[in-house]
């Protein structure tokens, strides 16, 4: 991956010599033809050859004069193609630095080779120096938003969450439409940075239209984070109703943020609807959930219907006691002495006192003497 990504951009030709005819000082013809032919040598592929060549060159200038300098800085960025189209961009980015710090290179040709060094540099994992060149340079070129974007990655990467974040400010500033990729790493480091507000936003922003799954769900998990249950659950059921959302387990979660953000109505309605299509699993755990729902809902005959049903299935004196109890609570005494009979009778002591609360004590038969 790391060869692949350098050698693309070596193709675009950021990596690529200048054109010795141009630049000062002059150049003798032999070593603007050599440079030339070494050029089309690394196009060709012919890496370690030409990385050989213009390393030997560029010792063998070392020291001259202002001629042989700036042709030794040529030497040195066609040596760093080659190592970066090695896959080497440690050592590319080290024959940059020797090329730039060279006696006598012009300003604006530094400037353009700190900038390719800093790049090499983040792309051999230096992220420190990289980002300490990057941010130099970008303090002299402010329109560059690519370059803005690639430090925030860099400080990121260094857990600089503050300085991530100003460098994504300028970013935004310049960028009108970010890319997917962008704002997921915009909204990773204001979160960071204790920004969530901010991050919320950015993530609601790009929800207009987005099919994506993950953003939708990162844009709820922001508003739980924030505190904001029912902004949560309002993005996540937008995410189901147009089908960005789908499956068991984002009806759960729907479910659950439902149940979460005060509207346990909706969340058994979702539940109801998900078991009659078949697509919640019509087991012990979705049918608990059901009860639990209308039961925080107070749907009394929904809550005691889904309680019974449940208490019917599991066979569980735990169910059959809060059956019980609850019907008692809610006016049902019929419904609420089978419920605590049935506990009772699966050993749920407690059960006992709650019938003696909603029948009386049982007393002696009349005619029975004691003896």
């Amino acid at each position: 991956m790391l060869a692949k990504r350098l050698a693309t951009l070596c193709a675009t030709g950021w990596l690529l010599i200048i054109t010795p005819a141009v630049a000062a000082p002059a150049l003798p013809g032999d070593f603007i033809a050599e440079l030339q032919a070494l050029q089309q040598r690394l196009g060709q592929g012919d890496i370690e050859a030409v990385r050989a060549r213009a390393l030997f060159q560029a010792e063998r200038l070392a020291g001259g004069n202002a001629a042989d300098r700036w042709a030794r800085a040529l030497y040195l960025q066609l040596a760093a193609g080659a190592e970066a189209q090695a896959g080497r961009p440690a050592a590319a980015a080290e024959r940059l630095r020797e090329a730039r710090e060279t006696p006598g290179v012009e300003a604006a040709q530094r400037d353009r080779w700190q900038r390719d060094e800093a790049r090499l540099r983040l792309a051999a994992g230096q992220h420190e120096r990289g980002a300490d060149l990057l941010a130099d340079w970008l303090a002299r070129h402010t329109d560059d938003v690519e370059g803005h974007w690639r430090l925030a990655r860099a400080l990121a990467n260094l857990e600089r969450w503050e300085m991530a974040a100003d460098a994504i400010d300028r970013a935004l500033a310049v960028t009108t439409d970010p890319e997917a990729s962008q704002r997921a790493l915009a909204s990773a480091v204001y979160r960071r940075a204790g920004r969530e507000e901010v991050a919320l936003a950015l993530v609601d922003a790009g929800l207009e239209g987005s099919r994506d799954p993950a953003a939708w769900r990162q844009a709820a998990a922001l508003a739980q984070q924030l505190g904001d249950p029912g902004r949560a659950v309002a993005i996540w059921e937008t995410g189901w109703r147009r089908g960005v959302l789908t499956g068991e387990a984002d009806l759960h979660r729907l479910v659950t943020l439902h149940l979460a953000g005060g509207t346990p109505a909706r969340a058994a309605e979702h539940l109801e609807a998900g078991l009659a299509g078949e697509l919640l699993e019509d087991g012990e755990e979705s049918r608990r959930l059901l009860a639990q729902a209308w039961e925080a809902a107070r749907g009394r005959e929904r809550a005691l219907a889904a309680w019974e049903a449940l208490a019917q299935r599991t066979d569980s004196g735990e169910d059959w006691l809060h059956l019980g109890q609850l019907a008692y609570t809610w006016g049902q005494p019929a419904l609420a002495e089978r419920a605590l009979r049935a506990a009772s009778e699966r050993g749920r002591e407690e059960a006992e006192r709650w019938l003696e609360v909603l029948t009386g004590p049982v007393r002696p038969e009349s005619g029975m003497a004691a003896e």
